[in-house]
């Protein structure tokens, strides 16, 4: 960021540079999220805080802290209880608050490093066991492309929302989450249309991982347990592991379901190794169910066909071949949580250097896996890959491991998603208590219920595992992971080129003012061809790259709801029933 600012050039003091009185209203006395602050004020700030940013020294990663979530000895409560007490301040009460204790306050919670942020961003991976379904579905060739294309895209979508992070937050102002991005870039109904994407997609993703642990416990009890009752149980277990309200509490077990997931693609790695798929199951969710049903289909004296593979896309097999590419989008479904982790970073121009390098391991893992596994069962791969181990012993190891790990994810993503919801959506529409209030808390205990219960809705009509994962990638993941970061990243260059200093535009810290002289439709027709060629070719790449994620949202939603159509048109794949998804002989 080469743009550079005036040091002289701050409203801190109640006289301009000229002795004249200040009309500039402090951001202490702003509403959290003010439609009168304009771009080019959040600008100014975030240039000046980038600036003071650059004299800090990086601070250290303390590994024993960040993988069991414990404060330093050194850990200043004070800080935070001056976070949460101007948090709780009324705006009318705000003028007690000096501007050097409201920023201090919000440097206080900035604390991480980029070795911390790596860390986070690879614990919050959703889990590789669709990647050799993905590849049996697109063959050897797309399939390797389109992960290495998707995860690239993925490292340039987080790249981009560091990108405008770091030209929007300020300690005056502070970024907390994806919706403010859109606020800050493109105005209020982009910050509702990302929040309530946000909260949908979580939402979705507990429904996922609960039909997850149905299906794991059904194959479990050997399908004796009636399968409508086991994402209840489920459901049960999660009410009290959600009413968890501090991410910070979960401490260990969070870093625990880490390591249970690495020991599952360890276990089943070794008995795919040395044992035949499970032929029976793969009827229900294996590559070969996608694309061709015939490769899995025994003859006349049950002998199924041998494991082949393709090279390159399976033919007439469209629909197939894009459900098992959106399978694998949850892969790098982690850029909605940038922010978040953003927020909390003491240098966030380091973020690069952490977001690159869990890309990078995060799309090694994955691929790894999914090869090793497409290379072992070919078009028997299943999703998930632990339930298509034919030894049921080792078949049960890997659904109980799994089941615990799944329930340690939900619990996050109903936190996170509840969170979501509540501070963006009752806080600000409704006029609801703030979380940390007693009605705020009481509020919360009351939507937990209701948050699992449509969770457990979702699992119980849908218990069509790979569908379901397609039309959460298609309809929530890929925007939030794909086509948001360029929008947002659109407005951003567009607002910040089209500002003009030396015919006196930008905010003026003197006055508190904001000086335009263009209508809207021009200062923006002038920002996107302003910047010189190489951002022109950023601003269309850009606008490429947002359409192109919609069309395939687009597509992808088409494909997810034809294989879904088909998947209920098996007798098993009945809503709310008490067969099991998984049973053959039901």
């Amino acid at each position: 960021m080469d743009e550079k600012i005036d040091p002289l050039a701050s409203p801190h003091s109640p006289n301009g540079h000229n002795g004249t009185l200040s009309t500039y209203i402090r951001p202490q006395m702003r509403k959290v999220h003010d439609p009168d602050i304009t771009f080019e004020e959040y600008h100014y700030y975030a240039l000046r805080t980038r600036e003071e940013e650059k004299t800090i020294e990086a601070p250290r990663t303390n590994w024993r802290e960040v993988l069991l979530r414990k404060k330093s000895a050194n850990h200043d409560e004070n800080n935070d209880n001056a976070v949460q007490g101007f948090a709780e301040h009324k705006l009318a009460d705000r003028t007690t608050i000096t501007d050097e204790e409201w920023t201090n306050a919000s440097r206080a919670f900035r604390t991480a490093s980029w070795g911390a942020c790596f860390y986070l961003i690879t614990t919050d991976i959703l889990g590789p066991y669709g990647v050799g379904f993905a590849l049996g579905t697109l063959g050897w060739g797309p399939g390797i492309a389109l992960y290495t294309v998707f995860g690239f895209l993925a490292g340039y979508s987080g790249y981009l929302i560091c990108h405008v992070f770091l030209g929007i937050d300020s300690h005056e102002f502070p970024a907390r989450n994806y919706g403010d991005l859109g606020f800050r870039t493109w105005g209020t109904t982009a910050r509702y249309v990302t929040n309530i994407m946000q909260a949908l997609g979580l939402l979705l993703l507990l429904g996922q991982v609960t039909i997850q642990y149905g299906e794991n416990i059904s194959a479990v009890s050997k399908f004796k347990l009636c399968y409508a009752v086991c994402p209840v149980l489920f459901v049960c277990v999660g009410f009290f592991l959600t009413q968890i309200r501090t991410l910070k509490a979960y401490g260990w077990v969070a870093n625990f379901a880490v390591w249970l997931n690495l020991l599952v693609i360890f276990i089943s790695m070794g008995v795919i190794a040395n044992s035949e798929p499970n032929f029976a199951i793969s009827v229900l969710g294996s590559a070969g169910s996608a694309v061709d049903p015939t490769t899995i289909t025994p003859d006349a004296h049950g002998n199924y066909p041998p494991i082949m593979h393709y090279g390159a896309l399976p033919k007439n097999s469209l629909v197939g071949s894009i459900n098992g590419l959106l399978s694998g989008v949850l892969a790098y479904a982690g850029a909605q949580l940038f922010v978040e982790f953003l927020a909390e970073m003491k240098r966030p121009f380091d973020f690069y250097k952490a977001m690159w390098g869990a890309q990078f391991f995060i799309y090694a893992v994955y691929l790894i896996y999914g090869c090793f596994v497409y290379h072992y069962q070919g078009q028997y791969s299943f999703q998930p890959s632990y339930q298509g181990v034919s030894v049921y012993g080792w078949q049960t190891a890997g659904n109980m491991i799994s089941l615990i790990a799944a329930l340690i994810a939900a619990g996050l993503y109903g936190n996170i998603g509840i969170k979501v919801l509540y501070n963006n959506i009752l806080v600000d529409i409704f006029n609801a208590p703030l979380l940390i209030t007693k009605p705020g808390k009481i509020i919360y205990a009351c939507i937990v219920p209701v948050w699992w219960a449509v969770a457990f809705v979702i699992a119980a009509a849908i218990p069509d595992y790979f569908g379901f994962v397609a039309v959460i990638s298609a309809s929530m993941l890929l925007n939030l992971t794909y086509t948001l970061p360029p929008f947002f990243a659109l407005g951003y260059d567009i607002q910040r080129h089209a500002i003009r200093p030396h015919q006196g535009e930008g905010f003026d810290p003197t006055t508190g003012q904001t000086v335009r002289t263009e209508t809207t439709v021009q200062r923006w027709m002038r920002g996107f061809m302003s910047g010189g060629p190489r951002q022109v070719a950023f601003n269309v790449w850009h606008v490429i790259y947002f359409l192109a994620s919609l069309s395939m949202c687009g597509l992808g939603m088409y494909a997810a709801v034809v294989g879904m159509i088909d998947a209920f048109k098996n007798p098993q794949l009945n809503s709310f029933s008490c067969r099991s998804p998984l049973n053959l002989n039901a």
